[in-house]
């Protein structure tokens, strides 16, 4: 499973010009769900995400997490980030989840990152979306499970 995390002033998500949901200080979260990940990834990934300590304290150090500073977070799947472009240039998602396996990972992962107190939006699943980010930093992470060690 792979995230790339971006800490954000504010973001948005519109579908066809219709705005679908917004968040204020937090993060957005883009949320890639490969063929072989499970319910463990996907709570440990969340677990991960609310602690990491990316939001800077009054000294101006990152030293705060989300759930430190109340701050929101926007989940948005994201099946490119499994875009495998070693060969040729035109990217291979053959390591991403398929819709079956993929959604219901995605709304675990969204279901437990609210169990630990995080006010969430989402996305549409499969839905052709236009994010809107003020990138606060910026800051940007990616983060992959398992290989991130705790």
């Amino acid at each position: 499973m792979r995230a790339l995390l971006q800490r954000v002033s504010k973001a948005s998500l519109s579908i066809e010009d219709k705005p679908v949901s917004s968040i204020g200080k937090g993060l957005v979260v883009l949320l890639g769900i490969g063929e072989q990940d499970t319910e463990l990834e996907a709570a440990e990934l969340a677990e991960k995400i609310v602690n990491l300590r990316i939001f800077e304290d009054a000294d101006q150090k990152m030293n705060l997490s989300c759930l430190d500073v109340n701050g929101e977070i926007l989940a948005v799947s994201q099946f490119t980030l499994y875009a495998d472009t070693s060969r040729g240039r035109r990217p291979s998602f053959i390591h991403a989840a398929k819709p079956p396996v993929a959604f219901p990972l995605y709304e675990y992962f969204v279901e437990s990152l609210r169990s630990m107190g995080v006010t969430v939006q989402t996305g549409v699943f499969g839905e052709h979306m236009l994010v809107e980010i003020h990138n606060d930093g910026p800051v940007t992470i990616m983060l992959e499970y398992p290989s991130f060690d705790d």
